[in-house]
């Protein structure tokens, strides 16, 4: 993943991604486009492997399904997203996209040099991509686009706040996000709001004539001010992988709510223990932000097999093995693995969040956010919050 050779002609569609997720919502949005989807009979199949090394059957690219994207990762410096998203940018050259890894962090000229280097490409760019309209750095880019068409994809969750905020006409903040830093951090709010505005503005169809912005979602939102919503079914996932072979078990998903300052420690330990021995579950996925520290907590005190995937959850689901029945608490997975385990008999549960759980310092707007992830979920069964066991 080598960046473009100089004086290399510009892709019409340019795509930016910071994370795995964002990576593989790229290539389903790149299948979904009109026409993209090639015949999905007689597929030939290549070899791949699962998450534990073991090979599978897996289906071979067909160059020219669709027409190749230049996709610039950005990628973050921690080593398990690094990892993944090598792995979808495999699976990205072989669909016969541009993959460019342009390092943006890590030091503290690296974005001015990232947004140099960049420069011309988001200039020429009649489509642009993106993964996470929070990223500040993908902000700061916005402010060079002259595209016509701006695509966000889903960086998870996450989406759901984005349209909110873009409905309401508010500043973009994650809704995780407590507010800090004292005047240092006031200042770099003020120095920053300019750009800030800018990327509201770019988001906003009607605030530019001639600009059009589709939103490509799994999320249960609702499209406004004239932008553009089409679904994200995970059908690119489902045309290559699976369908999986199922355990006899249960299988958990980890999230990153300890680590975001969410919800305390002590309390997931706990509902996670409880929710092992009430369902028979054997294997703990891990989010990839998870702390190793909590992970060995975590199999100290349940006794499960801790999987660190080295792909989105999505494929690692489709691809299999996997468990019959798939636990887990508010997040992405329970609007997007329902998409990607069509007809496989899978059931994917979501267990409450107990507001109990959540931290001092978890933002205002955690506790109906979580709420409403669960609630606009679709085909999920329903858990009530662990309560914690007694002494």
């Amino acid at each position: 993943m080598t960046p473009s050779a100089p004086g290399a002609p510009s892709a019409a569609t340019l795509a930016f991604v910071e994370s795995p997720v964002q990576l593989l919502n790229v290539l389903e949005w790149a299948y979904a486009r009109p026409g993209a989807q090639p015949q999905l009979d007689g597929v030939p199949r290549q070899r791949g492997r699962r998450a534990g090394g073991a090979d599978l059957p897996g289906p071979a690219p067909r160059p020219g399904a669709a027409s190749p994207l230049r996709i610039v990762v950005l990628p973050p410096t921690d080593p398990m997203s690094r990892g993944q998203l090598r792995r979808v940018a495999a699976l990205a050259r072989d669909e016969g996209h541009e993959v460019r890894w342009q390092e943006a962090r890590g030091s503290r000229f690296a974005p001015l040099k990232a947004l140099a280097a960049l420069a011309r490409d988001v200039r020429a760019a009649r489509t642009v991509v993106v993964g996470d309209p929070f990223s500040r750095y993908v902000q700061l880019l916005l402010t060079l686009v002259r595209a016509e068409e701006l695509v966000v994809v889903d960086d998870g969750t996450a989406t759901m706040e984005f349209m909110a905020q873009t409905a309401r006409g508010e500043r973009l903040v994650r809704w995780h996000r407590v507010g800090g830093g004292g005047l240092p951090g006031r200042i770099r709010e003020l120095a920053y709001a300019p750009v800030s505005a800018t990327a509201r503005r770019r988001f906003t169809p009607a605030a530019h004539r001639g600009h059009r912005v589709e939103v490509f979602s799994s999320m249960p939102v609702t499209a406004h001010g004239g932008m553009t919503l089409r679904v994200n079914d995970f059908a690119w996932t489902r045309a290559r992988f699976g369908p999986p072979r199922l355990t006899r078990g249960t299988d958990l998903v980890g999230t990153s709510l300890v680590e975001t300052g969410v919800v305390d420690p002590d309390r997931y330990l706990d509902a996670v223990r409880a929710l092992t021995l009430e369902h028979g579950a054997t294997r703990y996925f891990a989010h990839r932000r998870e702390s190793p520290e909590k992970l060995r907590a975590l199999s100290r005190a349940t006794g499960l097999e801790i999987v660190r995937p080295d792909l989105p959850l999505e494929l690692i689901a489709r691809r299999g093995p996997v468990g019959r029945t798939i636990v887990s608490f508010p997040s992405t997975v329970v609007h997007t693995l329902p998409y990607a385990l069509t007809g496989t008999g899978v059931t994917v549960a979501v267990c409450d969040v107990d507001p109990a759980w959540l931290t001092g310092s978890a933002s205002p707007r955690a506790r109906s956010f979580l709420a409403g992830v669960t609630d606009t979920a679709r085909d999920v069964r329903r858990l009530p919050a662990q309560a914690a066991p007694t002494a």
